[in-house]
C-alpha cells in the first residue's frame, strides 16, 4: 500500500531569545510532532522552520540537526511582520509520508503558541510554567 505525503504544522513559543530555550522548546516541538503522529526520522522528506523577527540566538534548524535530521532538507526563514503578531514564535511545517489520513494529522502547539490556532480541536498544548 502507498504512503501519503502530509503536511504537518507546529508552533512554539519562547519566553526570551535564548539560545538553550530555542533548542529545548523547538526540539520539544519536533519530538512532539514525531510522537503525536507515529513518525520517525526517516519519514521526513523536508521541514521548513520561520521564526518572528525578535528571535535571532539560534537557527531553529540546527535543534533538528541534534536530534538526527542530518539527512532532511531544512531550511529557516523569517515570519512576516504583521502589527500586533504574537512575539517570539517558532513555526514549522514538515512534509511526511504516513500513512495516516489528513484528518488523522495532529499539529502542535505548544506554549503560548497553543493560542494561534485554538481552531484545531486536536491541538496538544503545553502550558507555560509559572
Amino acid at each position: 500500500m502507498p504512503v501519503s505525503v502530509r503536511a504537518v504544522r507546529g508552533a512554539t513559543q519562547l519566553d526570551v531569545d535564548d539560545r538553550e530555550q530555542m533548542l529545548e522548546r523547538v526540539s520539544e516541538m519536533v519530538l512532539d510532532v514525531m510522537s503525536s503522529n507515529g513518525l520517525q526520522v526517516d519519514d521526513f522528506i523536508s521541514v521548513i522552520f520561520t521564526a518572528t523577527a525578535d528571535l535571532h540566538s539560534e537557527f531553529p534548524a540546527y535543534a533538528a540537526r541534534q536530534l538526527g535530521f542530518g539527512e532532511v532538507p531544512l531550511i529557516c526563514a523569517r515570519e512576516l511582520e504583521i502589527a500586533g503578531s504574537m512575539p517570539r514564535v517558532v513555526r514549522m511545517m514538515a512534509h511526511v509520508e504516513t500513512d495516516l489520513p489528513r484528518a488523522d494529522i495532529t499539529h502542535v502547539y505548544l506554549h503560548g503558541a497553543a493560542a494561534l490556532r485554538s481552531d484545531l480541536t486536536r491541538v496538544r498544548s503545553v502550558p507555560d510554567q509559572a
